[in-house]
């Protein structure tokens, strides 16, 4: 339940690296098993968590009293009872271990005789941890919680981190015959290790060295060194590839996120959600793309905001531009400062440099849209289209009145509201006439003087 972090989500849908808790574990499981042979035990606000992992394909067992990790996993063997030889244990709210540290423990298993193989870590402070005991052979004889725990074992520095790999067979076997613990009642998957020991089995240890790997998150404070870890880890992996990040201890960086080669991520970025960046494009500084897609070469200027968006080959997007609900630009396409896209695509070579609201409109290969222009997409009720054919030329400061229709090669005046349709290599002019007041402007200020 997570009453530690002090929220109404559930622990393991807190966030950390841009991902719920439970992501990050359910997606490093995925790459050692199929959907169908992963379990995720879900009890409290379980039918979120469901929904949360509903498109990666794994499957669920419910416990709905929540009796301790001996019971959840009991929950488990109607699910995964025919799975394969080994059965990795993982918990939701460790996010941190590696690909490399679960890969060695399912090896380690594999390769030896053991009937389960748990990982543990020495740490300066054991304190809250059950104690790993070994025997003469250096296997586990037993893991002791620290409640029950002597003086000479709580001396111990080595813990279980509860991550087991077990023989599937010899764990369902055994399973049911866990007794409840007497102060507590729950059933402890730990009892397991004292119950293989007495059968003549062995229970091999894993060593890990960094016990960063196996920080569980029970505050907010320790959900704030999650997400730091995950993304140092990730700007570390993407500088190893080619990426170039300026000052990388202030970008906000996604675990999901993917970038090529020789592009450039400027300090205090944020580059967010399942975002596609390409080689040698550029994320200038204090700029924010989120679950967008830059092809090569491609240009985010300083303080601008990309989200649900593609631009294509050479596209430049700021400073101070907004684009929102698959907005799309074209190979060398431009928006400028302080232009707003939405669900709008400009063709190749199009531009929008400076001013401008573009809502709801496909606009055309090399067409120039002014300064000031908007389009006026919405009517109270509906939202209406705006098409601007190719190389047309909107003049500063245009109210294009949707739905409309500008033909290819077509102007429109400057400071016009166009509100009926404008045919191919038209000039448009929605003014009205000029009209001037000899003297108004002195009769105006007369009429202010104070009495």
């Amino acid at each position: 339940m997570g009453t530690r972090m002090k929220s109404k989500l559930a622990k393991v849908l807190h966030r950390a690296g841009g991902k719920t808790l439970v992501e990050h574990v359910t997606d490093q499981a995925l790459q050692l098993a199929a959907p169908e042979s992963i379990a995720v035990v879900v009890g409290h606000q379980g039918d979120a968590v469901r929904q949360t992992l509903a498109s990666r394909g794994v499957r669920f067992a419910e416990q709905r009293e929540q009796k301790g990790t001996g019971h959840a996993m009991l929950m488990c063997r109607p699910v995964l009872e025919k799975a394969g030889e080994f059965l990795l244990v993982l918990y939701g709210d460790v996010p941190l271990l590696k690909m490399a540290t679960l890969e060695h423990l399912i090896e380690r298993q594999a390769n030896s005789n053991a009937a389960a193989t748990v990982l543990t870590c020495n740490l300066a402070d054991p304190t809250g941890y059950g104690r790993i005991v070994r025997n003469d052979e250096d296997n586990i004889a037993a893991i002791v919680e620290q409640k029950a725990a002597s003086a000479e074992q709580r001396a111990i520095h080595e813990i279980n981190s509860g991550i087991y790999c077990f023989r599937t067979d010899l764990l369902w076997n055994n399973l049911a015959t866990i007794k409840p613990n007497p102060a507590s009642g729950e059933y402890y998957l730990t009892d397991m290790v004292e119950l293989l020991n007495r059968q003549g089995h062995t229970v091999a240890a894993l060593l890990l060295e960094d016990e960063t790997e196996l920080l569980g998150i029970n505050t907010k404070a320790e959900l704030a060194v999650a997400d730091r870890v995950l993304r140092e880890r990730k700007a570390m992996e993407l500088m190893l590839s080619g990426v170039t990040i300026e000052k990388p201890e202030t970008v906000t960086i996604d675990t999901d996120v993917r970038i090529g080669q020789d592009t450039l991520i400027e300090a205090f970025a944020q580059v967010l959600g399942k975002t596609v960046i390409g080689a040698d494009c550029r994320v200038g500084a204090c700029s924010i793309v989120r679950d967008s897609k830059l092809l090569d070469g491609a240009i985010v200027e300083a303080f601008s905001h990309v989200v649900d968006s593609q631009l294509d080959v050479g596209a430049k997007v700021g400073p101070y531009a907004r684009l929102r609900m698959n907005a799309h630009l074209g190979e060398g396409a431009v928006v400028g400062n302080f232009v707003e896209l939405k669900k709008t695509t400009l063709g190749k070579g199009a531009k929008a440099q400076h001013l401008a609201y573009l809502g709801d409109a496909t606009i055309g290969a090399k067409a120039n849209i002014g300064a000031g222009t908007i389009t006026c997409n919405y009517d109270g009720i509906n939202k209406n289209e705006t098409h601007i054919g190719d190389g047309a030329f909107i003049g500063s400061n245009s109210t294009l009145v949707a739905p409309l229709e500008i033909g290819e090669g077509s102007y429109t005046a400057a400071g016009s509201v166009i509100t009926k349709n404008v045919g191919p290599d038209t000039l448009a002019i929605g003014r009205a006439h000029q009209t001037e007041k000899q003297g108004w402007p002195s009769h105006r200020r007369k009429t202010l003087v104070k009495k």
